[in-house]
């Protein structure tokens, strides 16, 4: 069984619980975009745990995890992220983490320009997380990244690192006018932070192509969501990667293997972080009191997230996006704040209703319309059957599968890990 996890939104969407609750079932998980720029909170018997780069299944002692090649890697991230699951009591050895040696590394010049540019747009920024990811993924399509196999001879590559410092320093001194990059000091970097690594680079293709072959179960983790992806999200306020299931197979550096299943992770109700439009956003105090229920944070960055009900179109399209076979619908016990569930069913574009999610100025343009529904003012976390939950409850995920088009078949109703229901 080939299985990907993927975000249907904005992100955020609760991916990392569902990773580590479903990772009991497969064999490898495997991250195959993406970097440090957003978080996986997951809560389960041994505490809470945020992860940045690491595969969620790092915290199933039985799971082998890997970093695909589709991946860009901080090396002193990894290195301080590394320290604090062991420091948590979850054990990495070379067994249970492998890296791939096709990885691009993200280096500290990359960050250092992407916030470099933010400040140069003021006002006119997109929002990023400043951790160098749209810089490193263009360095990547440039062909002047270094990649994690480059580790394991950094002796032959000395040159290759002070050429492109010199290319760097043409934009980071000449530029924007900063202290040039130390071509020296990237190199001890490398060394530093990425040598303790050694052991975890291989050819993760041909690993997971023997593990497939043996009938191994392997699940692809995705980092952010459809809406967010360099294609077809709301560009330009994207990330720099691909972020759909259609691509799992490919950032995981298996290209000739196909896809079972895609299990969409859908929000119960709206979250965005960063800029760009977000048509369903609340404001003022119905948003913070929506935030403040649900812990609406950045889990990479601390970000207070823009917030907002359940939004049908941008959902809808997601889900098709995303290829979903399924949803896991997530957080629907913040819900129980209201009497009323805001949900928006539609868009207002130029004076006209429409179902469709609309791209470029016409999303800038769009407007929700906000339709209301029965809440449920009680406690759900406890219910672990479909027949455990409200009828207002109910009818909530019944309406939401009807308007997506696509099965509900787990609802979290908790941050624990067992604090789920799967409708069937």
């Amino acid at each position: 069984m080939l299985t990907a996890i993927v975000g249907t939104n904005w992100g955020d969407e609760g991916k990392g619980r569902m990773v580590d609750l479903l990772s009991e079932k497969y064999d490898l998980v495997i991250r195959y975009q993406g970097g440090n720029n957003a978080g996986h909170t997951v809560v389960n018997d041994r505490g809470k745990f945020i992860l940045n780069l690491m595969p969620s299944g790092i915290l199933r002692p039985t799971t082998v995890n890997i970093m695909g090649p589709g991946m860009v890697i901080d090396l002193e991230h990894l290195f301080n992220e590394v320290a604090r699951l062991r420091a948590g009591g979850i054990v990495i050895t070379p067994d249970n983490l492998k890296i791939s040696e096709r990885a691009t590394i993200c280096m500290p010049y990359h960050p250092l320009l992407d916030g470099l540019e933010e400040d140069r747009l003021g006002d006119k920024k997109f929002g990023s997380t400043r951790r160098g990811i749209s810089p490193v993924y263009a360095d990547k399509y440039m062909k002047k990244a270094l990649r994690m196999g480059d580790l394991l001879h950094l002796d032959a590559i000395e040159q290759r690192v002070r050429d492109i410092v010199e290319w760097k320093n043409l934009t980071v001194a000449g530029g924007y006018g900063a202290e040039s990059v130390d071509a020296d000091k990237m190199l001890k970097w490398l060394a530093d932070f990425g040598l303790p690594f050694a052991d975890y680079i291989c050819d993760t293709t041909e690993y997971i192509d023997a593990a497939v072959k043996a009938g191994r179960s392997v699940m692809f983790e995705a980092q952010l969501g459809a809406l967010r992806d360099i294609d077809f999200g709301i560009y330009p306020y994207t990330s720099a990667s691909t972020t759909i299931s259609a691509y799992a197979p490919i950032g995981a550096g298996v290209p000739h293997l196909h896809l079972d299943e895609s299990i969409g992770i859908m929000k119960a109700y709206s979250s965005c972080v960063g800029e760009g439009p977000f048509t369903c956003e609340m404001f003022g105090e119905e948003a913070e009191t929506l935030r403040a229920a649900g812990g609406e944070y950045g889990a990479a960055t601390g970000r207070p997230r823009r917030v907002g009900g359940f939004d049908v179109p941008a959902s809808r399209y997601g889900a098709k996006i995303q290829s979903c076979t399924c949803i896991a619908l997530t957080k629907l016990d913040v819900l129980s704040i209201y009497d009323k569930i805001p949900v928006c069913t539609a868009y207002e574009l130029d004076g006209k209703r429409i179902d469709r999610f609309p791209s470029g100025e016409e999303l800038n343009r769009a407007k929700p319309v906000y339709e209301y529904f029965d809440g449920f003012r009680c406690d759900i976390s406890g219910c672990r059957r479909a027949e455990d939950l409200p009828k207002a409850a109910l009818d909530y995920i019944r309406y939401i599968e009807r308007a997506v088009g696509c099965p509900i078949k787990y609802v979290s109703v908790g941050a624990e890990r067992d604090a789920y229901i799967e409708m069937f």
